[in-house]
């Protein structure tokens, strides 16, 4: 099957200007296509990453992709979905998140040439007020663009001149690129069909009716109970390996839903027909060995942290399982035990008994404390504990950093030495 017939039978088209014409370019040419994303954070996080697995699918087609940072409309903002203004950063942190996407672009697309990155502030910051008025300003019709659901969305509770342009912005964007790059396709989400048919419409009226340009929106992706995918109990799940560990992004896709699944696996993984169709006859004879889930944890998380990421993360699963914590490394804790009950504990040697009673509060008294080191039910750093006098000493596991308590089969405590 072509790419277009491919994202269909993945449920990932939503929208197109011209089926027909689409299909022409893609099966007779390699076409340039391209994303953008403004740098208002210095991450991506899974919801991001839905637009540029379809780039990445274009690119594996053999078509050409081209990544926009808006260096150029992310200092402005654009109208969101939300009932306020963004708040402007300064120019300072955009140039830094800028940066850091661009490195998180470069991982995923590889560094063979065989994509761009380019930044808008390139050719906007060029354009002067009276150019834009006149070159482009000229072109868009008010009304037109009070219609764009974007705008119309904000119109109640207002919107200001700033965030009402970004749509002229856009557009000259992909002007910009069908002159200069190559590019015939924008692909974005379901939100942003207004801002590309405005860059259709503007390349028509200054290049003529015959330019063969297009584009292609995703459907918000929505998880079997109605919400909106893409977030964690604890919130965004973040590309960035500080801020969700490759361990928590492992966990977050091998904990879905049955329901979804399958979703997501079409979604999010570049597996083929044949081994999803077979992914999903598991998820519905034997869904209690959640195979598709982990499969679907193993592409995602090679995807973006790489191969010994995977296995770094199967390891930390395995050992807090089977509760054999002392073969984890350091790094491993960290990424394992990041959202664990913690406390602050110093580096001094002390009696297993008032270090769990007195200094951790992992038990509720001595007594307790002796209770369930006799009865068994202690282990410190995987080892069982069943001496009342035994000696903590924080220095002697996990490079001193760490010592790992779990009392009983399952609820485990990090202590964190200061």
């Amino acid at each position: 099957m072509n790419i277009l017939d491919e994202l269909k039978w993945r449920g990932a088209i939503n929208q197109e200007t011209d089926h027909e014409g689409l299909t022409d370019l893609v099966n007779k040419q390699s076409a340039g296509i391209y994303v953008g994303i403004d740098p208002t954070g210095d991450s991506m996080h899974i919801g991001h990453l839905i637009p540029f697995m379809i780039l990445k699918r274009f690119q594996l087609a053999g078509h050409h992709p081209v990544i926009v940072i808006g260096g150029g409309t992310g200092s402005i903002g654009d109208p969101s979905g939300k009932k306020s203004e963004r708040v402007l950063q300064s120019m300072d942190k955009v140039r830094s998140n800028e940066r850091k996407l661009t490195a998180q672009m470069e991982k995923l697309f590889g560094q063979d040439g065989k994509f761009e990155i380019v930044n808008n502030y390139t050719w906007l910051s060029k354009l002067s007020l009276l150019d834009f008025l006149r070159d482009y300003g000229k072109l868009f019709n008010i009304n037109t663009m009070l219609n764009k659901e974007i705008v119309a969305s904000r119109l109640e509770v207002g919107i200001s001149f700033t965030e009402f342009t970004y749509q002229i912005l856009q557009a000259i964007d992909f002007l910009h690129l069908y002159r200069h790059n190559d590019v015939q396709i924008q692909l974005g989400g379901a939100d942003q069909w207004g801002n590309i048919t405005s860059g259709i419409d503007l390349i028509h009226k200054m290049e003529g009716q015959e330019a063969k340009v297009f584009g292609l929106t995703i459907p918000l992706l929505l998880k079997a109970d109605g919400t909106k995918f893409g977030k964690s109990e604890g919130g965004n799940v973040w590309l960035d390996p500080e801020k969700t560990t490759p361990y928590e992004f492992y966990q977050f896709w091998i904990n879905q839903d049955d329901h979804d699944v399958v979703k997501y696996l079409k979604y999010f993984t570049f597996l083929d027909k044949d081994e999803i169709d077979e992914l999903a006859e598991k998820v519905a004879t034997h869904p209690e060995k959640r195979e598709a889930q982990r499969k679907l944890a193993e592409e995602l998380t090679e995807f973006v942290h790489g191969k010994q990421a995977v296995k770094q993360a199967e390891h930390i699963s395995e050992a807090l399982f089977s509760g054999d914590v002392a073969e984890l490394t350091t790094n491993e804790i960290e990424q394992g035990f990041k959202n664990m009950p913690s406390v602050d504990v110093s580096s001094d040697p002390l009696n297993i008994v008032e270090w769990l009673a007195d200094v951790t509060k992992i038990e509720k008294s001595r007594r307790q404390a002796r209770e369930d080191i006799t009865n068994g039910a202690i282990r410190i750093n995987g080892e069982r504990i069943e001496d009342v006098n035994f000696e903590i000493n924080p220095a002697n596991k996990f490079d001193g950093k760490f010592v790992i308590v779990r009392r009983g089969k399952k609820k485990y405590f990090l202590a964190r030495v200061k």
